[in-house]
């Protein structure tokens, strides 16, 4: 145990930067935390120890991205595909889920914090659901930052769960079919009246969405660092947010 409490306090002790630093900050950063599993493979631990040190990064970078202001910050935790990986694993997340509450939800309350659960949360085991409807609940009335936090979710799934609700709203006669609009469409996801994503970074080097807020990224900034999820430090995310504020965003329009 004194050689995996090592390797979990090896971390790079670089100062954060402040807001005043980046020429411009994104309003939701958007995070495919990739790599627990390849870390753990390289440390000779199992997939399990991966995942926690994975959440001792997601805390870091938390932490950073609300003392930054940034107004909101998605995280892909558990994709519905995610279920088809070994028992043993989906135990272990499951686990990581009431840990990362207990430890956590104090100080993301104290810290103004509004977190949202973007998936669905029925097909959960109940003390899994109990905790994650216990945590929106508590939150709900915070105004800094929104932790959106993608368990069971599907991009895909996310966008024929809005369609469901617009054929249901048209056929009761809430709404008229020629209001059908992309703003109909995002009212009805669950980042309804969030901005949508400005930058989008998969750890690890893997370059794909794996069905991540495919409405919401549809003119994010794409980063893919190479390092592994449990390795990305604030060092790396500063990195990548002033990247970011050194792209030219046209949003298919030429400046003149």
């Amino acid at each position: 145990m004194d050689i995996i409490r090592d390797l979990f306090g090896q971390r790079e002790k670089a100062a954060a930067l402040t807001r005043e630093a980046f020429q411009r900050l994104p309003r939701h950063v958007g995070i495919i935390m990739d790599g627990n599993g390849r870390w753990a493979k390289k440390q000779g631990l199992g997939v399990a120890l991966g995942h926690r040190r994975g959440v001792e990064t997601l805390r870091e970078i938390i932490r950073h991205t609300d003392d930054l202001g940034i107004g909101a910050l998605s995280i892909y935790a558990f994709s519905t595909e995610n279920w088809n990986r070994s028992a043993e694993e989906v135990g272990a997340l499951m686990q990581l889920i009431l840990d990362f509450f207990a430890s956590e939800i104090d100080e993301l309350h104290e810290k103004n914090v509004r977190i949202l659960i973007l998936g669905e949360k029925d097909v959960f085991p109940p003390r899994q659901r109990e905790t994650l409807v216990r945590a929106e609940e508590r939150t709900a009335s915070n105004t800094g930052l929104t932790l959106n936090i993608c368990l069971n979710y599907g991009g895909r799934a996310e966008l024929a769960r809005a369609a469901r609700q617009i054929a249901r709203d048209v056929l009761e006669g809430r709404l008229d079919v020629d209001e059908v609009d992309e703003k109909a469409v995002s009212d009805r996801l669950y980042t309804a009246g969030q901005p949508d994503v400005d930058l989008m970074i998969r750890t690890s080097g893997e370059m794909r969405l794996s069905n991540f807020l495919l409405w919401q990224c549809a003119y994010a900034e794409f980063l893919f660092p190479t390092v592994l999820w449990p390795e990305f430090t604030v060092a790396h995310y500063d990195e990548a947010l002033l990247a970011y504020g050194g792209r030219d965003r046209r949003f298919g329009g030429r400046k003149p």
